[in-house]
């Protein structure tokens, strides 16, 4: 079974609350929940949110529209990772997303889910060979690696950013990378400031109401897609 853990909170840095912003009328989380969904080879969509007080109104609003929440430390998101493997007894592969990429697609995360279990790696992503735009990052791995990597490290580097110890150099465990033939890692779909959020609602509010399930290629081929990624993140 491979199962997406999208993990949010309310209080980022540089634009607090966007996973709450309403676009359309929805919450933006809300609206990428809803793009993860359409993957083919997601069994479930669970977010990992913080115990922290200030992330109560996200817990209650995706239980409110049938999200599972499982919440953990507010720093360690590696722990709340894990939180979710033990509440919900996980064997398989798990899918690691951010909240702050709302217009995820769903056919890149099928690949990348396929890519992983074909070429039979612990790890594989679509990250550290970018081709893709910012913005439609994934990550797949065995559970039993990421289980490994909670065991084996406490530096807070690893902790909050969940991963780095499945990948970085001398790391035990095989990784393959997703790449499409153009290079498109220059672009920025993802939403960090609020420039950045006024492109996704402008995206949402020229494509959705005609095609909810509107595609990447449908925003490739609006003119105001090809903005060019200036923040490190």
């Amino acid at each position: 079974m491979t199962v997406a853990v999208l993990q949010a909170r309310m209080s980022s840095s540089r634009l607090p609350g966007k996973v709450m912003r309403p676009i359309l009328g929805q919450p933006m989380i809300a609206l990428q929940i809803e793009r993860v969904r359409r993957s083919r080879r997601l069994a479930e969509v669970v977010v990992a949110t913080s115990i922290d007080p200030s992330d109560d109104p996200l817990a209650d609003f995706l239980s409110s529209i049938g999200v599972r929440v499982v919440r953990g430390p507010l720093d360690d998101v590696l722990g709340r990772f894990i939180a979710v493997i033990d509440t919900l007894g996980l064997t398989g592969d798990l899918v690691r997303l951010t909240a702050d990429c709302p217009l995820a697609d769903p056919e890149v995360i099928d690949a990348c889910i396929d890519l992983r279990k074909q070429g039979e790696f612990d790890y594989a992503s679509n990250g550290r060979l970018r081709t893709y735009p910012r913005g439609l990052d994934i990550e797949v791995f065995r559970i039993q690696a990421l289980q490994q990597a909670a065991r084996e490290t406490n530096a807070p580097y690893d902790r909050e950013h969940v991963t780095p110890w499945l990948y970085r150099a001398g790391s035990p465990f095989s990784q393959g990378e997703l790449v499409q033939d153009i290079d498109e890692s220059p672009l920025r779909w993802t939403v960090d400031l609020p420039a950045d959020f006024e492109f996704v609602r402008r995206v949402y509010e020229t494509l959705y109401p005609a095609n909810p399930a509107f595609t990447s290629d449908d925003i490739r081929a609006l003119p105001f897609a090809w903005r060019e990624a200036d923040v490190e993140g």
